[in-house]
């Protein structure tokens, strides 16, 4: 079975080009990818997760509402019954990493990660959502 991501963003940052960029870089890699652009809520982003069935939600955060809006994120797809993992890119302070682990996130990928680095990473959340389903 294909990995499938959704990839978006959350709240009023208009700064998508990494978004897709790592659209692109997974699309390559042979990764089903859902792009859902900008300006998306929680709720949204968890209907769009359930109605295409997939295995991780990328979000790409610049705005510095990562620790509000994401872990949001996260509740929104538990609110849909769905196990689905989610990753943060973007510009995240290092210290807020565990707190976004805590609050449920799989994974934060920073501005230097490699093309390798963001697909092993989407990989192995998709691989461990998978391994969460009911």
């Amino acid at each position: 079975m294909t990995l499938r991501v959704l990839v978006g963003k959350v709240g009023f940052d208009g700064h998508d080009r990494g978004a897709r960029v790592v659209a692109r870089i997974l699309r390559d890699a042979g990764i089903e990818v859902v792009y859902v652009g900008l300006r998306n809520t929680p709720a949204s982003i968890a209907a769009v997760a359930l109605q295409e069935d997939v295995d991780v939600v990328g979000l790409s955060m610049h705005n510095g509402a990562h620790l509000t809006l994401a872990p949001l994120v996260v509740q929104a797809l538990r609110d849909e019954g769905l196990s689905t993992a989610v990753v943060v890119g973007g510009i995240v302070p290092d210290a807020d990493v565990e707190t976004l682990k805590r609050a449920g996130v799989a994974a934060v990928l920073g501005p230097g990660a490699s093309n390798d680095e963001v697909v092993a990473t989407m990989r192995d959340a998709g691989e461990a959502a998978r391994a969460a389903r009911p």
